[in-house]
């Protein structure tokens, strides 16, 4: 049996840099995972090049019942202090789109950061290793074990656990929803979990006539409704409505890309979404201003109005849509002779196209895990539980899910450097 001042449970970007800043602050720190590869999630992440934070992060770039409680954490720990570690470490970097950071070479650099942090706290690690249970002991000693695991390779006892397991996405790399079953277990309420920053699917009878459009990207501006508060929320008034200005990429099941990723965190199921696909024009306006004199026939002006952002086949499959709703809309109909509300439906069909998805392609597809353990029971200064002294949780296995561009990163690193700040060692001896 051995016996640490801190568990971390959990091989992943905010379980590594804990126990790293932990052992570097002198305390005694395991970190346990059942997967036999550390940071897989890291390793895939942004192309292979980890997007590893965001330019600039506030609080509105996250979701969560609770939208204060990540400020505290990512106040103390900002994407500035994260360059100076990387850059500490010598690793190259680049900005991309809207503030995103990458790694130059790889990954893997970030994953090689975490773990020489790790061995200068003298950080101790077992993989594959799982964790079967844990269980508070209910002493208020400081220096006695306030928790015992049992683990594949033997009982150990602890003065903190930390719990960074993460959430359900990409389970073929071994995620699983271990943190939050333990959470519950032990008194959290849980925000219930679903898939986010994931692609959004159609009925195949609905997408039928999209299916040739697969691969065709564009940039609109994508919108859902105001929504009705979750289960828990603090505020009792409908929740804004989400719009995001971002790329659109069409496939064979439904839509994908920047935009939808954006959007799939705040959809909710049967709601609709609104597409914008001429964001800077009138749709409308144009068209009614063109049939003047026009000699043109619809399918020519629509696609003119609607330039060059939108592929033309895109425009006559969208064109032939609205015509079987509305037969005056025929492709070959003289634009002059069209009534100006038809035109007012058609450039309502470009400009606010009303599509309601069916679901998402899960957590196979999903890039992160939204909801989890309710900040209501923890501490935003430590991440500590406020029911099981000794116990915290960082990461995503917390309801707080970021935009897309590097913001669940940030969220990591922050958590994890709250919780490490507040780590205490045994008053007595460390080892039995």
């Amino acid at each position: 049996m051995s016996k640490f001042d801190v568990v971390v449970i959990g091989a992943g970007a905010a379980g590594l840099f804990c126990a790293g800043l932990a052992g570097q602050r002198g305390l005694s720190v395991l970190v346990l995972d059942h997967a036999s590869k550390v940071a897989e999630k890291i390793r895939i992440s942004g192309g292979g090049r980890c997007n590893f934070t965001n330019r600039e992060v506030t609080p509105a770039n996250f979701l969560s019942e609770n939208p204060h409680f990540c400020r505290s954490a990512l106040t103390g720990f900002t994407p500035q202090h994260f360059l100076s570690l990387i850059e500490r470490h010598g690793i190259a970097w680049h900005e991309k789109h809207k503030g995103q950071l990458f790694c130059d070479r790889s990954a893997g650099d970030i994953i090689d950061m975490l773990l020489k942090e790790c061995d200068a706290g003298g950080v101790v690690r077992r993989q594959p290793c799982a964790v079967h249970a844990v269980r508070p002991m209910g002493t208020s000693s400081a220096d006695q074990a306030r928790f015992e695991l049992d683990t594949d390779q033997g009982l150990v006892r602890a003065h903190q656990v930390v719990i960074a397991t993460g959430g359900l996405s990409i389970p073929k790399i071994g995620a699983t929803d271990f943190g939050q079953k333990l959470a519950a277990q032990m008194g959290h309420r849980i925000v219930p979990l679903r898939p986010a920053l994931v692609p959004l699917t159609f009925p195949a009878e609905q997408w039928a006539p999209f299916v040739s459009l697969a691969g065709i990207s564009l940039e609109v501006e994508i919108s859902t409704p105001p929504a009705p508060p979750s289960e828990g929320a603090k505020r009792n008034k409908k929740t804004a409505p989400a719009s995001f200005l971002e790329d659109l990429l069409f496939t064979h099941r439904g839509l994908s890309g920047p935009a939808v990723l954006q959007i799939s965190s705040y959809w909710q199921t049967g709601q609709p979404l609104t597409l914008n696909l001429v964001p800077q024009r009138d749709l409308a306006d144009n068209l009614k201003q063109a049939k003047t004199g026009s000699r043109k026939q619809l399918s020519t002006q629509w696609g003119l109005s609607l330039g060059d952002t939108v592929p033309q086949r895109m425009a006559q499959t969208l064109l032939a849509q609205q015509a079987v709703s509305n037969p005056a809309l025929k492709p070959d109909a003289a634009l002059a002779e069209l009534k100006d509300k038809d035109l007012d439906a058609l450039g309502q069909a470009g400009n606010a196209w009303s599509i309601t998805p069916n679901g998402t392609e899960g957590y196979a597809k999903a890039e992160v895990t939204a909801g989890g353990v309710d900040t209501r029971d923890l501490s935003s200064q430590t991440m500590e539980s406020k029911i099981v002294p000794g116990l915290h949780f960082i990461g995503e296995v917390v309801d707080v899910t970021g935009w897309l561009g590097g913001y669940n990163f940030q969220w990591a690193w922050a958590s994890a450097m709250a919780c490490a700040r507040a780590l205490t060692p045994f008053a007595g001896p460390q080892q039995d």
